[in-house]
């Protein structure tokens, strides 16, 4: 078991390492979109190229984080009856999916998208839009992402395992909560400020008028 944790250890570092380049691709992207944007509007001018770059970008950015997205506990999980049960259990169904759901769509994927991949690179198959980008490089993208999700699922798995024997922390478990729990929290207090105004100075106000009136009836 030991062994096997440390190349989980060596999967996640790869997916961290990935993770942490291709993040910055999502402000290529945005400054990508915003010149061409300019171009547009201000020059009358566009460019294929550009343009497809920004979707290749957006796929790479999608297909390459799927990884380390699953190994910061990121993607969505619907939760009806789980919550309920005991933490062992919840592993147990966290075992059940990722042997049963992830591994077999990500791998059969994989195993579909490489003679795309192929068949685009002998051929050198490029965009049939004029001044368009070769195809090659965004349907590699297919099979490197989803072997970087296999990998960082086989690596979940083992962490899943090694809690249930007592080898390793909940691989499930978040240090605090999330960006989008914090901005709901937020967004919360907003409304219920908007829905009764004044809620939250009422008590200080009413505090402050008992001491002046204790004080007033004392200088009495």
């Amino acid at each position: 078991m030991q062994s096997l944790l440390a190349l989980s250890k060596l999967v996640d570092r790869v997916n961290e390492w990935v993770g942490r380049i291709v993040i910055w691709l999502v402000l290529v992207v945005v400054l990508i979109s915003a010149g061409n944007a300019v171009m547009r509007k201000a020059f009358s001018m566009s460019s294929n190229a550009w343009l497809e770059l920004q979707w290749y970008l957006f796929g790479a950015i999608f297909l390459l984080m799927a990884g380390y997205t699953l190994l910061r506990n990121g993607h969505v999980r619907v939760d009806i009856l789980s919550s309920r049960l005991s933490r062992r259990q919840q592993i147990g169904i966290e075992i059940f999916g990722v042997i049963v759901f992830l591994l077999p769509m990500a791998v059969l994927i994989l195993v579909l998208s490489w003679p795309m991949f192929v068949d685009a690179w002998v051929q050198n198959e490029t965009s049939s839009n004029a001044g368009g980008l070769l195809r090659w490089p965004a349907k590699l993208l297919i099979p490197v992402g989803f072997t970087l999700l296999v990998l960082a699922g086989i690596s979940h798995l083992i962490k899943c395992v090694g809690f249930l024997m007592g080898r390793c922390p909940d691989p499930t478990a978040r240090a605090g909560p999330t960006e989008e729990e914090l901005l709901a929290a937020e967004i919360a207090a907003e409304r219920s400020n908007s829905a009764f105004p004044g809620a939250e100075g009422a008590p200080v106000a009413g505090s402050e008028g008992q001491r002046a009136r204790h004080g007033s009836e004392t200088s009495r």
